[in-house]
């Protein structure tokens, strides 16, 4: 039976997520070790009476532990590679945020994406990376829903919940203006293209962008490019998070944040903000068994499916999304409430609809709850991991 490493410290969602595989790893009989990021040495020294040689397998996110870290590198040597341990590593970002770590891979190394476009993106532009399957995030239960089931539609004091953090995007403006002029209007121009057309990919962009300047750039040089344009990214990001929770508290209608940063947006009506802070994940999972909306705002995701989405219907909440291809693959208008981004001015409307009509929205969350509790699941993807393992 193969023992199998986890990283808990450092991003709480990523954490998060580990501590649920670690969960249904147990339930089907396998050990598993907790490396601590923060208490470093001393799981390290944890770490070596946990596993010999060949004997245990790493899962972790985003290149935590693959990222050079000090503990598990020295001297050009790698820990993983010295103790034979493979690597198997969900990355839920776009892979352009990795192209140099990417470069330095374990020997034995497996890659999960949560996108479909990602899955091909890494196809294109590193071949030679072993990848698993198409891999989305997964929906979790509340403690309380686990013991209970959800509440009624009609019994939630909650009517619209956000969940996630918020940064200006003029934050990022430096990034968009360190050069030159000629450079800020082109990163302006890539902006300004994906704000038109909203069904187009990041990485599709990018290129078609460079190549109007570079019409022979190779593939390896368009991906270290692509690298070092990932505040367009993050910019586009908080753009489009900010515009829809604006439309809709300008509108009247109070949202309860649990995250950072929204309040940094100006606001006509203010007062229908309600700020409740950072949070951790489970209080996040208990909130959305007491909102009657769950409002999301995918990452620029085109094929791919958010925890977001997923835990709200865990959790008896209806979310209100932007689509992606694989979204409408698993859900339809008879289990979840979608608006488009070239129309975000008609979320008003589409919200105020929904909230009038509580044995609609019921019908929407029970249905949504029953697709992902069927098949999307940690338990269900960690089925998945273990196939590899």
């Amino acid at each position: 039976m193969k023992k199998v490493i986890l990283f808990k410290g450092g991003v709480e969602t990523l954490e998060f997520f580990s501590l649920q595989i670690q969960d249904a790893l147990t339930a089907k009989g396998y050990e598993t070790f907790l490396f601590d990021m923060g208490e470093q040495f001393d799981s390290f020294n944890g770490l070596l009476q946990f596993c010999r040689r060949g004997e245990a397998v790493l899962i972790t996110f985003n290149f935590i532990g693959l990222s050079g870290e000090t503990i598990f590198s020295s001297d050009g040597r790698n820990f993983f590679d010295e103790y034979e341990i493979k690597c198997i590593n969900i990355v839920v970002d776009h892979p352009f945020y990795y192209n140099s770590k990417l470069r330095k891979l374990p020997a034995d190394y497996i890659q999960f994406c949560i996108d479909k476009t990602h899955m091909a993106y890494m196809k294109r532009f590193f071949p030679k990376v072993r990848l698993g399957q198409f891999l989305p995030l997964a929906g979790t239960s509340s403690t309380n829903v686990q013991k209970k089931g959800y509440p009624l539609t009609e019994d939630r004091k909650i009517d619209i919940l956000f969940v996630g953090n918020y940064t200006p995007p003029q934050h990022f403006e430096k990034h968009l203006t360190r050069i030159n002029d000629d450079y800020t209007d082109f990163y302006y121009g890539i902006i300004e293209d994906l704000i038109s057309h909203t069904d187009m990919t990041m990485d599709y962009a990018f290129e078609k962008h460079i190549r109007r300047d570079i019409p022979d750039i190779s593939d390896d040089d368009l991906a270290k490019c692509m690298e070092k344009m990932i505040f367009i990214d993050l910019y586009l990001r908080f753009y489009i998070r900010g515009k829809v929770i604006r439309t809709l508290v300008d509108s009247g209608f109070k949202i309860d944040v649990y995250g950072l940063g929204l309040d940094m947006l100006e606001y006509k009506h203010p007062e229908n903000l309600i700020m409740h802070g950072s949070t951790t994940s489970a209080v996040c999972l208990k909130k959305l068994s007491r909102a009657r909306i769950s409002l999301n705002v995918m990452p620029w995701f085109k094929d791919g499916l958010h925890d977001r989405v997923l835990s709200a219907s865990m959790n008896g909440a209806v979310s209100l999304t932007d689509k992606s291809k694989y979204m409408c693959e698993v859900f339809d208008n008879t289990s979840m409430c979608f608006y488009s981004l070239d129309a975000i001015d008609m979320l008003p409307e589409i919200t105020a609809s929904l909230l009038k009509d509580a044995t609609y929205m019921q019908q929407l969350a029970d249905k949504a709850h029953n697709i992902t509790a069927a098949a999307h699941t940690w338990a269900d993807r960690t089925a998945i991991l273990c196939k590899y393992i």
